[in-house]
């Protein structure tokens, strides 16, 4: 395939990918966005998302809680805390997802409480992709 660009997800339970694709939609903590072959070289962090992957097969996604993402011109690494199959997320998982983030937020103040509460908003945005 053309254009194409080595993709890999992996999290500390299983890797989930590894294939060739012709582009990554990327929930990053700055904002979502697309890499595709010969991107800029970028490493940044990731929030709480649909991560869509396409590739010759179609489009696959995940559900990602954060983690880290390295792309490269020629591929693009990401290193989920938690990915799960989007097919394979219910309501109750989400729902979990969400009692873990407001638990890490408990006892927290300043900078880190509101970075614990974006996480716990965009956690419960999860909701609205089911």
């Amino acid at each position: 395939m053309a254009n194409t660009m080595q993709f890999d997800l992996v999290s500390p339970e299983r890797k989930l990918a590894s294939l060739e694709v012709t582009e990554v939609e990327i929930p990053g903590a700055e904002g979502d966005f697309t890499a595709m072959a010969d991107h800029a070289a970028v490493l940044t962090t990731l929030r709480p998302g649909v991560l869509k992957v396409t590739s010759d097969s179609g489009v696959t996604e995940y559900i990602v809680t954060g983690g880290f993402v390295e792309i490269s011109p020629t591929a693009a690494s990401v290193l989920a805390e938690q990915a799960l199959p989007k097919g394979d997320v219910t309501r109750e998982t989400i729902e979990a997802l969400i009692k873990d983030a407001e638990f890490a937020a408990e006892n927290l103040e300043g900078a880190e409480l509101d970075l614990a509460s974006k996480r716990v908003a965009d956690t419960k945005v999860l909701l609205d992709l089911l």
